[in-house]
């Protein structure tokens, strides 16, 4: 079983870069279906500071390839070094 509070503490990795792309602060559910739709994750690309929101990115669940022991890798994410390549 994994919790949310298991969740929050492993760090989101591109699978495609590598790339760090911040830790869980969320869930969303539909709750008609009774299925997590997206988890939604605050973002370390730029700074955040005390009277700063964070960037959030919502990651589809289907994006998830598996739950490690400190990480989750996910797929298909567009990484701040990618969309700076465009």
């Amino acid at each position: 079983m994994l919790t949310l509070t298991t969740m929050q503490e492993k760090e989101i990795i591109s699978l495609e870069t590598g790339e760090r792309l911040g830790n869980v602060l969320d869930l969303e559910i539909d709750v008609d279906r009774g299925r997590i739709t997206d988890i939604v994750i605050g973002s370390k690309n730029g700074f955040s500071g005390f009277f700063q929101k964070q960037e959030e990115l919502s990651i589809p669940w289907n994006n998830i390839v598996t739950f490690g022991q400190d990480v989750i890798l996910v797929k298909g994410i567009k990484t701040s070094s990618e969309q700076s390549k465009e």
